[in-house]
């Protein structure tokens, strides 16, 4: 089952986004600093599509309920070191 996720700003760099997958739902609430924001997507890309991205990497890697409700993007290259080099990969294959 792939969850649908949708993102919606609370702010300029904060961004509610509820999971729902079957009957259930999770709601978080993620900040991505303007800075890590450049560093990961060069502007390329809506900081939106940068959360969403973030988010399905995430839930492969754990259930929704796993997942924090509020955290700041930084923090998922934490508890997974591949994240930057990942979401990098992934975008660059969406621009090509």
């Amino acid at each position: 089952m792939i969850a649908s996720i949708a993102v919606s700003p609370e702010s300029a760099d904060v961004f509610r986004v509820t999971i729902t997958e079957r009957e259930t739902h999770t709601v978080h609430r993620v900040t991505v600093p303007a800075s890590y924001y450049e560093k990961l997507t060069g502007q390329r890309v809506a900081v939106e599509e940068l959360v969403r991205l973030s988010f399905e990497f995430l839930l492969e890697r754990e259930p929704k309920e796993s997942i924090l409700r509020t955290f700041e993007l930084p923090v998922i290259g934490r508890y997974f070191p591949e994240f930057e080099r990942e979401i990098t990969r992934r975008l660059g294959a969406r621009a090509g």
